[in-house]
């Protein structure tokens, strides 16, 4: 059967690919797996044991490390996983030994309007229906551990608020007076699902819990998750499970969930989600699929685990990092890099054509809405004045002292005049840059781009973070702000101030890691500032504290922890065939 994207929803291309599907101890042996190392889930995906597999293989050289990030995308994305599908398929066609490392999508999009997140068109991973709905269960388990700290904290309180200090003492446990007012977390899900942003819970009476306002956050921005990206070892998520503050004492002490008394069962509904997930491209090749995405509201990176092994099972380990250069390649250059100690030999950024027309002056895109005309036609001075967008982000890319590698994602409805446009500025400012069909071709559409992608790793680069960790937290925020977005200055309100200033305050938080929120449709705060907006001042609202991952968290502009769905969803065109079992719909 021809697989062709062009009349072909992307389901029905992983259904009709998944009929050749190789078993997953094939793809293993193409990563030197050994016996003992493959926790077989099904005949076509499987976990890594990383413990054992590390072990065996830590102290082999690295292959080339690359990284996908991206242009400021509109809402629909700009392909970043499919290129990262595409990129791993052009490198096997070459002769290369490559592993794809990339992020689970959350229910919260896979159900909403963007849909899941395995690739799309021949640049995919299968098999999607497992792959987009839960896969090995990693988030669901950050879901419960994550509610897990919640049900303790929420249960401390309202005993603590019926029993005096004698009562407390026979049961064995201190007064932690934790304030209400101070709770840092809210409960988790991973839907979009904007009536549970605020809620009030507890209501009902004194063994009905402690009457309070609360809330729901989506899943993957939990500190959890970040936890999840960033450990090395089960010891090491462990330890950073038990830091995790999750509110504060009336007399303003941090109550962890080692207060609780929780982490330890924590991290035992964690115990299996510490090993990667072993899953294929379409064309057969290994993708390792760890940590969750949203870079705009979390660390939004596949994890140092996958990355530590990948790096060592392969001659390229292609990773992908969330949204633009400047939040997702910004946490991967100044966060993630720091956890691995591994350093990008090339930063592939993906663009668009249509992506770059809006960033000119372009009408609204919209989900679930055809494209303007201006996106399907040829329009060379819109799309010229949309490049700002793209040079700015290959700066960024450039500041960190990688090689860029613009990657053009070609659509059917582009034009070889638009390709060279694009093309001719790319390479004006400092890029490599390719046209790559992976979409419609699969590998043999990508094989210009792994070419610009092997000829990047072998210049030479000078990596080096954007910031020490002795520069003060809002010296950190006013240079990222600067430097990276573009901005005149940073704006605080009293409440983050205030909140800056006391964790500059504490010895061990100010030497942390930066990982901001702001949206990911522009460069600035503002998803309606196209371009590389100018003139404009970041405004800093709130400053959260994630003490286990290692993050201070500022949140710029109105952005939320738990998306909203949208009128017309992607659930409402999925479905199950009664008669074979087989999931549709989705995309």
């Amino acid at each position: 059967m021809k697989l062709d994207p062009t009349q072909m929803a992307d389901w029905q291309i992983a259904e009709a690919a998944e009929q050749n599907i190789k078993p997953i101890q094939e793809i293993a042996a193409k990563l030197g797996l050994q016996e003992g190392e493959l926790i077989p889930m099904g005949r076509n995906v499987a976990k890594i044991d990383y413990n054992t597999t590390w072990n065996r293989v830590k102290d082999l050289v690295p292959g080339k490390y690359v990284d996908v990030t991206a242009i400021s995308p509109t809402p629909l994305g700009e392909g970043k996983t499919t290129t990262t599908m595409g990129l791993v398929e052009g490198l096997a066609k070459i002769g290369k030994k490559p592993v794809g490392a990339i992020r689970q999508p959350s229910g919260g999009p896979t159900f909403n309007i963007k849909g899941s997140a395995a690739g799309g068109g021949l640049a995919q991973c299968i098999p999607l229906a497992p792959f987009s709905l839960g896969l090995t269960g990693d988030i669901d388990a950050i879901t419960n551990a994550h509610n897990l700290c919640m049900v303790a904290l929420t249960a401390r309180m309202q005993h603590e608020n019926n029993y005096d200090d004698e009562r407390l003492a026979q049961i064995g446990i201190p007064r932690l007076d934790i304030d209400p007012d101070r709770v840092q977390m809210k409960w988790a899900m991973d839907f979009c699902a904007q009536s549970l942003r605020n809620i009030t819970i507890g209501k009902g009476g004194p063994m009905d819990g402690y009457e309070m306002e609360s809330g729901f956050q989506i899943t993957v921005s939990s500190e959890i998750m970040a936890i999840l990206a960033v450990a090395s070892s089960l010891r090491d998520l462990r330890e950073r499970i038990g830091r995790m503050v999750v509110a504060y004492s009336r007399s303003g002490a941090e109550v962890t969930t080692a207060d609780l008394e929780v982490d330890g069962a924590m991290t035992a509904i964690m115990l299996e989600a510490i090993n990667p997930t072993l899953v294929q491209t379409i064309e057969g090749n290994p993708v390792l699929v760890h940590a969750g995405p949203f870079a705009n509201i979390a660390i939004g990176q596949s994890s140092v685990i996958a990355d530590m092994l990948g790096t060592r099972m392969g001659d390229y380990l292609i990773t992908e990092s969330g949204f633009g250069a400047d939040i997702g390649y910004e946490k991967f250059w100044n966060l993630k890099c720091r956890y691995s100690g591994l350093k990008p030999d090339a930063v592939v950024i993906v663009a668009t054509v249509r992506a770059l027309k809006m960033h000119g002056g372009g009408p609204e895109v919209k989900p679930g809405k055809p494209l303007d005309a201006a996106y399907t036609d040829e329009d060379l001075e819109l799309l010229e004045a949309g490049c700002s967008n793209l040079i700015a982000h290959i700066e960024i890319v450039k500041k960190s002292g990688a090689t860029p590698v613009v990657c053009i994602n070609g659509f059917y409805t582009d034009t070889p005049a638009e390709h060279e446009l694009v093309r001719k500025i790319s390479e004006a400012n400092g890029a490599r840059c390719a046209v790559s069909e992976h979409w419609l071709k699969g590998g043999e559409g990508a094989v210009e781009l792994a070419q610009a992608v092997v000829a990047a790793c072998e210049e030479e680069h000078a990596f080096a973070h954007l910031y020490n960790l002795d520069l003060p937290l809002k010296d950190r925020v006013e240079k990222i702000a600067t430097e990276i977005y573009g901005a005149d200055g940073v704006e605080w309100s009293d409440e983050a101030e205030e909140k800056i200033n006391l964790f500059q305050a504490d010895p061990d938080v100010s030497k942390m890691g930066m990982c901001m929120v702001k949206t990911h449709l522009s460069l600035s705060h503002d998803p309606d500032l196209k371009g590389a907006p100018k003139g404009w001042i970041l405004p800093i609202r709130d400053v959260l504290i994630y003490k286990g991952a290692g993050f201070v968290v500022p949140v710029a502009g109105a952005i939320k922890l738990l998306p909203g769905t949208g009128s017309n969803p992607g659930f409402r065109k999925i479905d199950v065939d009664v008669d074979t079992g087989k999931v549709t719909g989705l995309f």
